[in-house]
């Protein structure tokens, strides 16, 4: 997605919004608020297919691990790849290589 086509005020004052809040449980309120159960576990199993393809698993494991499909598994895996390393900077510093499972990579 073009920088310029996500880049609106109301997106801008989103992200402000989000920024703004100093803790997990402001964040699980927020997010509640703000999306359907079900988006918020969309987001959060995206993550987890990163994770798992930057740490290096297949993607037969990753659905396995995860219930991702193989059309989410090949859209993470392209962001990865070509995206704009939003994936990258958050698993970066949040701690890449670590399957959602707790497992290694191959263990």
């Amino acid at each position: 997605m073009s920088a310029d086509r996500l880049r609106t005020p109301d997106v801008d004052r989103l992200i402000e919004a989000v920024l703004s809040l100093s803790d997990a449980d402001e964040v699980y309120a927020f997010l509640q608020d703000v999306a359907t159960v079900r988006e918020i576990h969309d987001m959060a199993q995206r993550l987890a297919v990163a994770r798992m393809l930057a740490a290096g698993e297949h993607y037969d494991r990753v659905r396995e691990v995860t219930g991702a499909s193989t059309t989410t598994i090949s859209r993470v895996s392209r962001c990865l790849h070509y995206g704009a390393d939003g994936y990258r900077t958050v698993l970066d510093r949040t701690g890449a290589g670590v399957a959602p499972d707790g497992e290694r990579p191959g263990e």
